[in-house]
């Protein structure tokens, strides 16, 4: 099967960024994933499930926050595959706590792993994509927490909003070379992240029931919700969408 273009997926061990990494491949792109040294075994694995559909894919084990990280990364990307059409900045952690209780340095981690790897994918992966002439899709991950301040979540809320204004200042600089950038934010979806949320507020199960009581859906999506979103803005019918925040929430709220 003749391969549609070349995708890079950071934070993809687990959560939205392996399913994300998968329905790509089902897409027909070749996939390269990217997480943390500690995440290695999962990506590997992920990596076979990759291959297994016929497609190609490589690991890129780094610290998307990093500059030389990110850098060597997309070049070893193009170099394994051939070329970047798509970049799926997904990296991203969540610290749950109020904001007296937030310390300097987990602010500084919070922002570094969401927003500050987002700008350097978004930076290093549009200098690829200029480099190639032939446009590109750069897709990066905001939240419904990206759209409406949550408590508790002071350092997540800042870095997903910094996530929708990158994405919007991107888009204007990268049209002009037909390399459209948005995001997807999503609501509540049942993935680790999620578990971790609901056991730092007092409880998982009480915790999913009140999220899932907040959309008209009635229920929490799963990762191939989020996946579905950022399919379509990989694809060439995307065209002519850029510097959008998708909000996939269940109708948690509307805008």
């Amino acid at each position: 099967m003749t391969s549609i273009g070349v995708a890079f997926v950071t934070g993809a061990s687990q959560g939205l960024g392996r399913a994300i990494a998968l329905r790509l491949a089902r897409d027909g792109f070749d996939v390269a994933v990217n997480d943390i040294q500690k995440s290695r075994d999962k990506l590997e694995s992920l990596r076979q499930e990759i291959t297994a559909k016929g497609r190609k894919s490589s690991v890129q084990v780094g610290d998307a926050s990093s500059k030389n990280d990110v850098e060597s990364m997309i070049a070893s990307v193009v170099a394994d595959m051939g070329e970047l059409n798509v970049m799926v900045a997904n990296a991203g952690i969540c610290i749950t706590k109020p904001m007296q209780e937030t310390s300097d340095s987990e602010w500084d981690r919070v922002l570094a792993t969401n927003a500050r790897s987002a700008f350097l994918c978004y930076k290093y992966a549009g200098k690829q994509m200029i480099s190639q002439g032939r446009g590109g899709r750069i897709i990066g991950a905001s939240s419904v927490a990206g759209k409406q301040g949550e408590a508790y979540l002071t350092a997540y809320s800042a870095s997903k909003f910094a996530v929708r204004g990158l994405t919007q200042a991107a888009a204007r600089e990268y049209g002009p070379h037909g390399i459209t950038v948005n995001a997807y934010s999503p609501g509540t979806i049942d993935t680790q992240m999620l578990i971790e949320l609901g056991d730092a507020v007092g409880g998982a199960e009480a915790f999913y029931k009140e999220q899932a009581e907040k959309t008209s859906l009635g229920r929490n999506g799963e990762a191939p919700d989020i996946a579905s979103i950022v399919s379509y803005l990989a694809s060439k019918e995307a065209g002519y969408i850029t510097g959008q925040s998708i909000s996939v929430n269940g109708g948690r709220y509307f805008d």
